[in-house]
């Protein structure tokens, strides 16, 4: 088994800055299946999103609406996958959970409980 905990959210205000920070820990058999991360955040009344992945070689995908805000890292050793949001907008509001699994564009495998980001204006 895996257990995804992500850490990192809260209150801030337009314009303002997060970094959420997502530990994987439990079988490292598991582990080795990882061949992407990333983070998906849901909205009230919206469908869970895709907001950036990383892949075991580094590389990185990222939504739309994010690019050019939100950087997406990973140090490998530690299983442990990092979103650093910038400019935040009252939009990004939303839980954001963290993913882990085998697809190198939806890694979907593992899942973490999800942390509150909420940006007043």
């Amino acid at each position: 088994q895996v257990q995804m905990v992500e850490s990192g959210g809260g209150l801030v205000q337009a314009g303002g800055s997060l970094r959420l920070t997502c530990t994987a820990s439990g079988s490292i058999l598991s582990f080795i299946s990882f061949n992407a991360m990333g983070w998906y955040r849901q909205a009230p009344g919206k469908q869970r999103e895709l907001v950036a992945l990383i892949t075991k070689g580094g590389t990185t995908n990222y939504a739309d609406s994010v690019k050019g805000r939100f950087t997406i890292s990973r140090d490998g050793a530690k299983n442990t996958v990092h979103l650093e949001m910038l400019s935040l907008k009252p939009e990004d509001t939303a839980v954001y959970y963290c993913a882990a699994g085998r697809s190198f564009n939806d890694p979907n495998d593992y899942w973490g409980r999800g942390t509150q980001v909420t940006v007043s204006s």
